[in-house]
């Protein structure tokens, strides 16, 4: 039985260290505040920018899943102490550094994003993204750690309660057959990281040496708009239609003053004003894991959360 520390216990993180155990792995997960107990996991608090006690916490591992990651408005400045500790975590144990990544670090782009793009982010959250990832790729082919990064696009499904354009804002008002309201343009085509695929991504390029060294997208099904999957939602939880809102700029210019997280979408908004697309054909022709089918995705999404919610089937 292998060790696996898993850096987080977000949406992914938690994904990923359910996965690993039911597989047979022994799992320590290192949070801020740590957790209790559950089958096959071992919570550890700890601040992982401490690098000593990673170390540690991380001693006989064979891989380090990084699914942590700073606040969002702190990005620029949290970003690179947790990346160091990471890395020299990685190298003092020889345990493979398993990094969730995303699609900032391409910037705007025309077109599917690939792996072979440069890093070309026009805003400070791209940049340290992309150089987070540079820095461990130099070090890998500098033989001093074993690394691979897995890039995601926005995130949805069970568990996802916060911060993906596809979680609360959408699924709870659907429920309740509310309108949606949505950043962008909501007939843009999107593509959208389902955690469970997330998952299974990360631990199978930790077991394959020929995926380290370089950077994959998340098997992914093919884009669609926002709207498109909200009436997939809406179809799902039998709630009928809703009308779907595009925020306007003069709404999203008040929020800000009160939100950190609205202020700091600004950056990205790019995401959902155009066309973002992430071509995995990479990923799939390498490997085994494949992008669960959309209608899964969704009947799975509402299932959760009808029952998070309590509400009536």
């Amino acid at each position: 039985m292998s060790l696996s520390v898993v850096m987080g216990f977000g949406p992914a993180g938690a994904a990923t260290a359910r996965l690993l155990a039911e597989r047979g792995h022994s799992v320590r997960v290192v949070t801020l505040s740590g957790r209790s107990p559950e089958p096959g996991i071992q919570h550890i608090a700890l601040d992982a920018t401490d690098t000593a006690r990673l170390i540690d916490a991380s001693r006989g591992a064979a891989a380090i899943y990084n699914c942590a990651s700073p606040p969002y408005h702190r990005w620029a400045s949290g970003w690179p102490p947790l990346a160091a500790s990471l890395t020299e975590t990685a190298e003092a144990t020889g345990a493979v550094l398993v990094m969730l990544g995303n699609l900032y670090g391409y910037g705007p782009v025309d077109g599917p994003m690939t792996e072979k793009l440069p890093p070309a982010a026009t805003g400070p959250k791209g940049r340290v993204r992309a150089a987070v990832w540079e820095q461990a790729r130099t070090l890998h082919e500098q033989g001093r750690i074993r690394a691979v990064e897995v890039r995601a696009s926005d995130f949805f499904g069970p568990g996802v309660t916060g911060g993906g354009h596809l979680a609360a804002r959408v699924v709870p008002r659907l429920l309740r057959g509310k309108p949606v309201s949505t950043l962008g343009d909501p007939d843009t085509p999107h593509s959208w990281s389902y955690v469970p695929d997330v998952a299974r991504a990360l631990v199978e390029v930790a077991g394959e040496e020929r995926a380290w060294g370089r950077a994959w997208h998340v098997p992914t099904e093919p884009a669609l708009s926002t709207r498109e999957m909200i009436d997939r939602f809406a179809a799902q939880s039998r709630t009928g239609p809703v009308a779907v809102r595009r925020l306007s700029p003069a709404v999203l210019g008040i929020a800000s003053v009160f939100s950190p997280l609205i202020r700091e979408l600004k950056e990205v908004r790019y995401q959902f004003d155009r066309p973002f697309v992430a071509d995995s054909s990479a990923y799939e022709a390498a490997f085994t894991v494949r992008a669960t089918p959309v209608e899964e995705q969704v009947r799975a999404t509402v299932s959760w959360w009808r029952e998070r919610l309590g509400t009536a089937r």
